[in-house]
């Protein structure tokens, strides 16, 4: 009686609960999404602004762009590399273009902007500004070379970039970048035949960096019909949460546990057991290394997966006491392994917060000196999810972490906090792609342009990138048609226990060597 009062309880308060605020939270919560996702748009332009003005600085670097044949060659071999930029050209002081990349890309202008027509970016190093073509408008980014003559970049800057809206409002919106003086110089109009409405609802995100804004325009009466699906969504899903929540608190009032203290009673027994899931090239298949994932083995031998007990472990600060005690387990274990394959590298996870703990250093390589393990063959993976507190006491930790022979892992990328200044003050060396871009990259063209554009920037910041979450052979495809050359994912493997583990490597290697894609004194190396 006990519980199923409890049960029909909370399902009554979550039912009567969201029917109470689920009006007035809705257009909120729309309206915060729509936001959102304005900052999105914006986020890529800058980041293709970003790519763009590091091309420029690489060309400046090179040496005098004076029209020769030799700087034109380099001008096309940087528009050839790119995907953003289609063409470069050299101007004066005046603003006239004295040669292009490919000059036949100026019979499609249709006037050109005076330097004092340009908006300049708030670092002073950029200037923004409008092409006319005969066919639309182009997006211009000029860098000075000197007092006489100028680069500038013409980017390519199209739908799929701007493609950030759900399917539900996708015809019913629009996406526009504009500069300060209100000129469009980049659009995503999915519906283009239909007329525009006379009322739409704007909303607006402005660059702190550079003279830019993007703008999504949304019909109001599909907010309103959205509106009605979000209430019925909502609702239903107050009666599963209140069932739910229910039985959870059925359960805790007929065997009350303090959640913390059952987590230190785990710890203590060292009940949290250290998975591996495998990284490998996407080309050859080939094993590379591993991630090293926490799972909680109960003693009646149920597991607990980590999304029920991370969050605890971490707003109670046992994250990490977990993170010591299953990294000093997978070294014990996999000690042999790493000896063998000196290439072989096992990445962690650590969060911001311990990064910037006192003495992280000084224990990291407590534990690994222990393991007999080479520092150059741990990776420290930093979750983007979590906002870093100090980036000057982090740039500082990364460094010395590096001065030591660790290497730095940028995890979750895309979707966290850190934009470009953030991963090129930090220093890392290995920038891992999102599960939620991998799973869309077969289907999503934008996914495509987005995933393009961090490969890009890793290379021109000379990192490494790791596609993880990888479930299908057409995603390794794509990846590999992007330029990522590693992954992880259950293609390959699902996270394993330590034994599973070394199973699987054997057995991998012994399929390897048989193939002849290496030889047995190196696997005895």
């Amino acid at each position: 009686m006990l519980r199923v009062g409890a049960v029909v309880a909370s399902v009554g308060i979550f039912l009567a609960g969201a029917d109470f605020a689920v009006t007035a939270l809705i257009g909120d919560q729309t309206a915060r999404q729509i936001n959102e996702l304005s900052k999105v748009a914006l986020r890529r332009s800058e980041a293709a602004i970003d790519s763009a003005g590091a091309i420029l600085n690489r060309l400046v670097a090179k040496g005098p762009m004076d029209c020769s044949a030799g700087a034109l060659q380099a001008l096309r071999l940087h528009v050839y590399q790119g995907t953003i930029v289609k063409d470069i050209r050299t101007v004066d002081r005046e603003g006239s273009v004295l040669c292009a990349a490919y000059s036949e890309t100026l019979e499609f202008d249709n006037g050109w902007a005076r330097r004092e027509e340009m908006f300049q970016s708030a670092d002073g190093q950029l200037r923004l500004f409008r092409v006319p073509q005969f066919t639309g408008a182009a997006f211009g980014v000029l860098r000075d070379i000197d007092g006489q003559r100028s680069l500038a970049a013409i980017l390519r800057i199209d739908g799929n970039l701007l493609d950030v809206m759900p399917v539900g409002l996708r015809t019913q919106s629009d996406v526009t970048l504009t500069l300060p003086n209100g000129e469009q110089v980049a659009g995503y109009h999915p519906d283009a035949s239909s007329r525009p409405p006379a009322q739409t609802v704007a909303f607006t995100t402005v660059s702190d960096r550079y003279p830019l804004q993007a703008t999504i325009h949304v019909r109001p009466q599909s907010l309103s019909a959205r509106q009605d699906m979000a209430y019925l969504l909502t609702m239903l899903a107050a009666g599963v949460l209140g069932g739910v929540f229910g039985l959870l608190l059925a359960s805790y009032l007929n065997r009350p546990v303090d959640p913390v203290a059952e987590l230190d009673r785990a710890l203590a027994a060292h009940e949290f057991k250290p998975y591996v899931q495998p990284t490998f090239r996407l080309k050859t298949g080939d094993i590379i290394g591993g991630e090293i994932l926490a799972r909680w083995e109960k003693p009646d031998g149920r597991l607990i997966p980590p999304m029920s007990f991370i969050p605890l472990a971490e707003s109670s600060g046992r994250i990490e006491k977990l993170t010591w005690q299953i990294l000093k387990s997978a070294l014990r274990e996999l000690q042999p392994e790493m000896r063998q394959d000196k290439l072989f590298k096992l990445s962690v996870n650590i969060t911001p917060r311990h990064l910037l703990g006192d003495g992280f250093v000084d224990d990291l390589r407590k534990v690994v000196a222990s393991s007999s393990v080479s520092t150059r063959q741990v990776v420290l993976e930093v979750t983007e999810r979590e906002e870093l507190a100090d980036l000057n006491k982090a740039t500082d930790v990364v460094k010395e972490l590096g001065e030591f022979g660790f290497r730095i892992a940028l995890d979750d990328v895309g979707i966290g906090h850190s934009g470009l200044s953030t991963i090129q003050r930090l220093g890392a060396r290995i920038l891992k792609i999102d599960k939620f871009f991998v799973d869309a990259i077969t289907r999503d063209q934008s996914a495509v342009v987005v995933v393009q554009m961090l490969v890009a920037l890793a290379r021109e910041l000379d990192m490494s990138v790791v596609a993880e979450g990888i479930e299908q052979q057409e995603q390794v495809d794509a990846l590999i048609a992007c330029g990522v050359e590693e992954g992880q994912g259950y293609l390959v493997s699902p996270p394993l226990s330590l034994d599973r583990f070394k199973q699987f490597l054997d057995v991998h290697n012994a399929s390897a060597a048989a193939e002849g894609r290496i030889s047995k004194p190196e696997l005895a190396a």
